[in-house]
């Protein structure tokens, strides 16, 4: 599905692109880069359309979305890790 397509069904749900971001816990960011690639993942574009259908058979897909809990995934693996603060060396008298 392309970005333009994805957005028309944001539209068709009556939700902005930051609040589907928030009820789906997928960062607004990532969303947004979808629009560099002219293309939405299956996934979202299911998750869109699905919203859009809801919304118009009356059915509150924000009440059943919010009723899963779903949480936001932290970054995980290389290079995600917090780093502790570099330990200070003793550079006066360094003893060998």
């Amino acid at each position: 599905m392309t970005f333009i397509d994805f957005k028309k069904l944001l539209l068709d749900a009556d939700i902005t692109l930051p609040k589907f971001s928030k009820l789906i816990k997928v960062s607004e960011k990532n969303i947004q880069a979808y629009k560099k690639k002219k293309e939405v993942p299956n996934t979202i574009a299911v998750i869109a359309a699905c919203f859009a259908s809801m919304k118009n058979a009356d059915v509150d897909y924000k009440e059943v979305i919010e009723s899963l809990q779903l949480q936001a995934k932290t970054k995980k693996g290389v290079g995600f890790a917090k780093k502790e603060p570099a330990k200070k060396e003793n550079t006066e008298n360094p003893q060998l």
